[in-house]
């Protein structure tokens, strides 16, 4: 029975963070402790090496839900993967243990909570955007593969592979097959 920690942020500049909720799972005695640095979208890579690592009989703790999952239904996947294994999960800043009934209702209760917070400002973000379009304010994003279009036939023509392509020019593989094809 050994006691996981998992530690994230979501940002490369938040190092006082991570090293804060480090610090509080190597106070709680953590047997070992997976954490990562990624972006909001990107993979969380050592997330799925600690539920891979956990065995029947851990528990799996963290210093805050939203350092867990990224959504309600994130969240449902991580607790049902560690419930089928017979690990518990530990949220020390909401005193929760899902090892208790009580604990796994207060879970699901928060885990909503906090997607229903996230839609909210979702919405409220596509209505400043789609008030801000209406004034002439907000043009959005350029598409970057179009941006680039001229660098991806260059290096296509050079016999460069679509999956270089896209790395090297930091855009999405997907794109790179469109734009060659003329679908962009």
């Amino acid at each position: 029975m050994a006691v996981i920690g998992y530690a994230r942020t979501s940002t490369l500049h938040q190092d006082a963070g991570l090293d804060a909720q480090l610090r509080q799972l190597e106070a709680l005695g953590c047997d070992k402790v997976f954490s990562e640095q990624v972006f909001s979208v990107a993979d969380l890579a050592r997330l799925s090496a600690a539920l891979e690592y956990v065995r029947e009989g851990d528990t799996f703790v963290v210093t805050k839900l939203d350092r867990l999952a990224r959504s309600v239904a994130h969240l449902v996947e991580i607790v049902g993967a560690l419930e089928g294994k017979g690990v518990a999960l530990k949220i020390l800043d909401l005193g929760m243990d899902t090892n208790t009934p009580t604990g796994r209702l207060m879970l699901t209760v928060i885990g909503a909570i906090a997607q229903f917070e996230r839609e909210i400002m979702i919405e409220r973000q596509r209505e400043g955007i789609a008030a801000a379009r209406a004034e002439g304010k907000y043009r959005g994003r350029a598409p970057t593969a179009r941006r680039k279009a001229e660098q991806i036939r260059e290096l296509a023509a050079e016999g460069v592979g679509k999956a270089e392509i896209a790395r090297r020019l930091g855009v999405g593989e997907r794109s790179v097959y469109r734009m060659l094809s003329g679908h962009i």
